[in-house]
């Protein structure tokens, strides 16, 4: 029996402690977010919401197998926020409806949510399509089915196509209705609900997550949305289909489905926190240098590091990612080190791990307290207070964690490389 062949299907429960518990999370990762975005400037963050935009665009698509041209939605969204990008792609109209699509759904998040407005996000999906109905809901039974011919599995099979009209009223009431007020439980009904009604043809899922993002949208206020949902469905495709499958077989309890939305949330939200670690770190790295001599292979060299790339910093990493003999390696890194730019692990005399140094001498004392290092699932994080007033959080490398563990480095050392930004 599917969800929506019990009476009054849409009365959905769920464990209001459990549930309140993660809100409570979600509401603090979100809000520690947006106060490091609302440090960086204006400028640096209309940079990242295009590549949170971007990232959202292209994951959703790919989600349903739809591969769309990364830099061809980069430089619609840049476009479309009046970013200027060096060397961008020009996108094709495809991609600029699909880019349409989104920002009309998280960036006019307080209009009212019609079937017009819906008939035009499926036709910007869709606007070649002729094989089926495009703009309408749909006048066929649907299901979702999985394997060979004689074989099949019925995951889910949605309303008759009778009910989808009011089914869909009901839906676009409930979400207009401004007593259910915005937030991650609301987006995450929203989701769920609209996926289960399945009311076109195709697309569904694209517009549903839309739909949650619309709803996100309005936690955001200004327009600026700095985290991208649909990336962390991604990255769980299979656990986000098994999930949607059991409630939508369930009784109406979706306090399993509540529980994934709302660690997927925070998982994206995470993410987010790291791009931006990585745009502080590099913007205060390169601030502390702006002197430093340097040459084109060093900048490159440093700046691969600087974006994230997760391993050690050795001669012998340094010629393969260089392309240099070991001689030039050493010459490179032995000229950064005089420049106090990178500092070798203390004691080590055969291939040196090195640290990039993102801040100027000080022989003040630390300014952080109460650190730990923490596990949390599959990722690491250091957490600490910074002059005993403000908590700071970030994801280590796993890199950075085996350092630790090896005496490569010392929890200063990740602590001026997560929040050296705050020393300005």
């Amino acid at each position: 029996m599917f969800i929506h062949e019990h009476d009054n299907w849409t009365d959905f429960i769920w464990d209001s402690e459990t549930v309140n518990t993660l809100q409570l999370q979600s509401m603090h990762r979100l809000g520690y977010l947006s106060g490091r975005m609302a440090a960086i400037g204006f400028d640096s963050q209309l940079a990242a919401t295009v590549e949170a935009v971007t990232n959202d665009v292209v994951a959703s698509s790919e989600i349903e197998g739809v591969r769309l041209d990364t830099d061809e939605v980069r430089s619609s969204v840049a476009r479309k926020f009046g970013v200027s990008l060096p060397a961008s792609k020009d996108p094709t109209h495809y991609v600029e409806g699909i880019v349409e699509m989104m920002l009309d759904a998280t960036h006019n998040q307080n209009k009212l949510l019609t079937e017009q407005r819906l008939y035009s996000w499926h036709h910007a999906l869709f606007p070649n399509k002729t094989d089926i109905s495009v703009g309408a809901y749909r006048t066929d039974e649907m299901s979702v089915v999985s394997g060979t011919l004689g074989r099949e599995r019925i995951h889910y099979r949605a309303p008759s196509p009778d009910r989808v009209p009011v089914e869909m009223t009901n839906f676009i009431k409930w979400i207009n209705n401004s007593d259910n007020k915005a937030g991650i439980l609301k987006s995450a009904i929203a989701h769920l609900w609209f996926v289960s009604i399945h009311p076109f043809d195709d697309g569904n899922g694209r517009i549903g997550r839309a739909i949650s993002d619309m709803v996100l949208a309005e936690l955001d206020g200004d327009g600026m949305h700095f985290y991208s949902l649909s990336r962390q469905i991604l990255k769980d495709k299979n656990h986000y289909y098994k999930i949607l499958e059991r409630t939508q077989r369930g009784n109406g309890d979706i306090t399993e489905w509540l529980i994934w939305y709302f660690n997927a949330f925070m998982a994206a939200v995470d993410d987010s926190n790291a791009m931006l670690s990585l745009v502080l770190r590099k913007a205060t790295f390169w601030h502390t240098h702006s002197q430093a001599s340097m040459n084109n292979r060093q900048r490159m060299v440093i700046n691969k590091y600087l974006d994230g790339y997760d391993a050690k910093l050795t001669a012998k990493n340094w010629e393969k990612i260089a392309g240099v003999s070991k001689d030039t390696a050493l010459r490179d890194i032995a000229a950064l080190v005089n420049q106090g730019i990178l500092l070798p692990t203390p004691g080590k005399v055969r291939d040196i791990p090195y640290s990039i140094n993102y801040t100027k001498p000080t022989q003040e004392k630390s300014p952080f307290s109460n650190i730990i290092i923490e596990k949390v699932g599959q990722d690491n994080y250091i957490t600490a207070q910074y002059k005993d007033s403000i908590s700071v959080r970030d994801r280590i490398s796993t890199t950075d964690k085996k350092r630790l563990e090896d005496g490569e480095i010392t929890i200063q050392d990740l602590l001026f490389k997560h929040f050296a930004y705050l020393l300005e």
